[in-house]
């Protein structure tokens, strides 16, 4: 049965979070004052379920700052506001020729979530034929980020892309990295954060792990963003199971849009090589038999980073393990995230000594994340751990509102959540759990 409540409360929300002048969508106010891409992509998809114009702009507005080049920017500045750093000015995107004109944007990317958001727009909305001419219209866009992404991050040509800085990750300051920074000692830099002004500097990276974020970003302007020469020197080179993830999930919709719109057989061929080639090297390289779960691969130190977070979890949702390799991947996330008295999914293994249960990305429960865990298990028909997984998230919601992130010891009670307040994501994922009637 569906809150009427709860659904009226995350349209609120999104409602009022939407710039309707510009057509986008902030996070949070005051701590995320822009649009950002992977939560873009989330809200469209709360949108679809009520709005499906407001989806569409939102879709719009994130693709106006794509680059000549395919490139999407994790984000678009298409507002001005002095509550977040680093702002427009200090990324000196200019440094491409392939970056917008009319519009500032980063130089650094998110998880590519766009692609597997315009086949739930097209699921979600009733109007199929006006969502297919939208489609129609973006598609390609899509596709050319994604063979930017094969053609300049994908330096062995076997199918997975790196990142070259953790805010590419989506996941900020997870404790995956530490190894990455004991690699690395950047100056202490000059600069004003402007995060901890709305958020309890408790919940948020350190001042050092901040000086780590803006060496990158310097290495990157450097060298005028050019992905070739970062390849070759920046400390921070990763192939990122989530990310991956996401890729291979959004190949895997273009392929059955392209289907659908007809017409496209030398795209669909490529996205079918791309897939067979990224799946069987996701399998074989980042996979740790020895944790039972997929993790990151080091790609400038060569090695795997062995450690368990929600992440590892969410090649299940683009369908990419084996059913036998599934169940031996939910047994670990159970054994190790599935306690009584913890709600799923911590962002990071509880059982670690790096656990942070009110930091960020260190370990509280997330709602996106939560949101592709939820998919990944109804793919592989695990339902009762899908169930649980909807229903610990809608309680984390209902308990303490559309927060950034929560704390996953049940015992926190009405103390266990953080970060920014009328999240987006948060309230567009609520709505589409709530539709869904598993």
């Amino acid at each position: 049965m569906i809150d009427k409540n709860l659904v009226k409360g995350a349209i609120n929300v999104l409602n009022s979070n939407f710039n309707d002048q510009q057509g986008f969508t902030i996070p949070c106010e005051g701590l995320y004052p822009f649009q950002w891409h992977w939560d873009s992509g989330f809200i469209a998809i709360g949108f679809a379920h009520y709005d499906s114009n407001k989806a569409k702009r939102e879709i719009e507005a994130l693709l106006s700052g794509q680059w000549a080049n395919g490139f999407i920017p994790h984000i678009v500045f298409h507002n001005d506001s002095d509550t977040y750093f680093p702002g427009p000015d200090y990324h000196r995107t200019d440094l491409h020729p392939d970056c917008p004109k009319n519009v500032k944007t980063t130089g650094i990317t998110q998880p590519p979530v766009t692609g597997f958001v315009l086949k739930e727009l097209y699921d979600i909305v009733e109007d199929k034929a006006d969502m297919l001419t939208f489609i129609k219209q973006n598609i390609d866009k899509i596709y050319k980020n994604h063979q930017h992404f094969y053609g300049h991050r994908d330096p062995y040509n076997e199918g997975l892309v790196y990142i070259y800085h953790n805010w590419e990750s989506g996941t900020d300051n997870s404790p995956i990295w530490d190894e990455i920074w004991e690699t690395m000692d950047p100056p202490k830099y000059k600069y004003e954060r402007k995060d901890t002004t709305h958020v309890d500097a408790a919940q948020r990276p350190t001042n050092r792990e901040y000086d780590n974020y803006i060496h990158l970003l310097e290495i990157a302007k450097a060298y005028n963003y050019d992905d070739a020469k970062i390849a070759e020197l920046s400390p921070f080179l990763v192939q990122d199971p989530l990310f991956n993830a996401i890729l291979i999930k959004s190949n895997s919709a273009l392929i059955e849009l392209y289907e659908l719109i007809g017409g496209h057989e030398e795209k669909i061929v490529t996205l079918n090589r791309w897939q067979t080639k990224a799946k069987a090297r996701f399998n074989e390289k980042l996979f740790n038999k020895d944790l039972k779960a997929y993790v990151h691969y080091d790609l400038r130190n060569e090695k795997q980073l062995s450690y368990i977070t929600s992440s590892s979890f969410t090649p299940l949702f683009a369908g990419i393990p084996s059913k036998e390799r599934a169940y031996i991947m939910v047994n670990t996330l159970m054994t190790k995230f599935g306690e009584e008295e913890r709600y799923l999914c911590a962002s990071f293994d509880p059982q670690s000594d790096k656990f942070n249960p009110v930091k960020y990305w260190r370990g509280p429960v997330w709602i996106n994340l939560n949101w592709l865990l939820f998919r990944g298990m109804k793919y592989y028909n695990f339902t009762d751990i899908a169930k649980r997984i909807k229903a610990d998230t809608l309680t984390l919601i209902e308990e303490h509102g559309f927060y950034e992130y929560f704390d996953s010891r049940k015992s926190e009670g009405k103390n266990g959540a953080y970060g920014g307040h009328n999240f987006s994501w948060s309230a567009a994922l609520t709505i589409d759990l709530l539709k869904d009637k598993l």
